[in-house]
């Protein structure tokens, strides 16, 4: 390959690809923790953020369908269909899916190395990225004690935690009458109170150790709704965050390079290259 050409893949995709023109494109996404069938889904600004990139291969880090909460109350508008029929629409046009189940959704691990529609559904695998490293790809779901130990309580607080977003809701829709931005009273608290930051910081370190021990460079994963990218004892762990507040994804780009974004920026980025894709369009080829 020509140096000219590795450029073009790096920013562009390789060589061949059948992609949108005004599209936002990369080798890898990972999103998670979207719990579809709940009201905190923030299932537009998902559609959106799938309608405007495109990757060569999706992963889909768990609790994308809120199998927990569907069974309390059911809840499915039309953004949550239009999120399943766009994600199977890249499948078939040719983008790999893998979902690893989660928690939430732990309901389809019965189906684990089955595919369907194009999506593969596995249990934890290994990625290699453009530049040779290799990440464990896992929900991360039987890390946490909470989990593990006392499923129960993994219940109530996932209860408590409802009633957090429906006052967050409520508290946003004020905030945005009088011109002030979102703000997330869960994210704050999990920030602020000593036991939710200790908690976060054994889930990482439990994570990392546990690439470490499969010999491996790093790990992906979602779970905590906590968008992370850091180094722990040599080994990168990240974090794709959630589709219920920080709107986050993972991407990597042609060249290996791993980086969180989030749906206004995606947007803005979007926005820039329709922009200059616009202004190319209008400028006169020269004679």
């Amino acid at each position: 390959m020509k140096p000219h050409d590795n450029f073009l893949s790096s920013q562009f995709g390789p060589p061949g690809i059948k992609k949108k023109r005004d599209s936002l494109r990369y080798r890898t996404m990972w999103i998670s923790d979207v719990h579809l069938g709940t009201p905190g889904c923030q299932a537009a600004k998902l559609l959106e953020f799938l309608r405007t990139t495109d990757a060569d291969t999706l992963y889909l880090v768990g609790d994308i369908i809120d199998g927990w909460q569907l069974r309390r109350r059911w809840f499915w508008d039309q953004h949550h269909n239009n999120i399943i029929q766009t994600i199977l629409k890249k499948a078939k046009k040719g983008t790999r899916v893998i979902f690893v189940p989660g928690n939430h959704d732990e309901a389809v691990r019965q189906f684990i190395d089955l595919d369907f529609a194009g999506i593969q559904v596995r249990d934890e695998l290994v990625h290699v990225t453009a530049d040779g490293r290799r990440l464990l790809v896992l929900h991360g779901d039987r890390f946490d004690g909470v989990i593990a130990c006392a499923k129960w309580l993994a219940y109530v607080g996932d209860g408590l935690y409802t009633v957090i977003l429906k006052f967050n809701q409520h508290l946003n829709n004020w905030r945005a009458r009088i011109g002030l931005p979102y703000w997330s009273l869960s994210q704050y608290l999990k920030l602020k109170v000593k036991n939710a930051v200790s908690y976060i910081t054994s889930f990482e370190t439990a994570l990392a150790a546990e690439a470490r021990r499969q010999g491996l460079d790093g790990v992906v994963c979602g779970h905590i709704h906590k968008a992370e990218i850091r180094e722990v004892d040599g080994i990168t762990y990240c974090n794709d965050g959630d589709w219920v507040e920080s709107l986050t994804a993972l991407v990597e780009d042609y060249s290996g390079a791993l980086r969180l974004v989030n749906w206004q920026e995606i947007m803005l980025e979007a926005d820039q290259r329709r922009a200059r894709l616009a202004k190319e369009d209008s400028c006169p080829i020269p004679a």
